[in-house]
């Protein structure tokens, strides 16, 4: 008998599992969980082709699914766990989710919101909720590989 821990590498190959399907859809394979409790309370990945919306990425969807699920808007004791760094349209969802954790597995240094945190920090305290804890990295060159295999696919 096998014994399943529920840690950050467990639920980013969740995340992964979601990252996936959007591959499999020929959409920018990024995905997403949420997690409450140790349990996965919403789910999404890239849908922006499929749904012709800019907004339809990976948190947006998982973050939507998480509140219907609890039947809440805020999102206070669970973690987001997506496979690239959230461009600035999410974490302001999570920032207005007031979600506790966010943990990712790969930078994304052209549209990370990172990329505009250094920036921003000049004129305000942060994109991010005072509160929110930050963990980056987890399962990194899986995240990464997945994303470079898609797009040496379109080239």
């Amino acid at each position: 008998m096998s014994i399943i821990v529920f840690d950050d590498t467990y639920f980013m190959r969740q995340a992964l599992i979601e990252a996936q399907k959007a591959f499999d859809r020929d959409e920018i394979p990024i995905g997403a969980v949420v997690v409450w409790d140790n349990k996965i309370i919403g789910r999404g990945y890239n849908q922006t082709e499929t749904l012709q919306d800019p907004t339809a990425h990976a948190e947006i969807i998982a973050i939507t699914a998480a509140t219907q699920n609890i039947g809440a808007k805020y999102l206070t004791n669970a973690t987001l766990y997506v496979t690239i760094e959230p461009c600035t349209m999410c974490i302001g969802a999570a920032f207005w989710a007031r979600i506790k954790r966010i943990v990712w597995g790969a930078p994304e240094p052209k549209v990370g919101f990172m990329q505009f945190e250094s920036i921003l920090s000049k004129y305000q305290k942060s994109l991010l909720h005072p509160k929110v804890e930050i963990t980056s990295g987890i399962l990194e060159e899986e995240a990464r590989r997945l994303m470079q295999e898609f797009f040496n696919n379109k080239r």
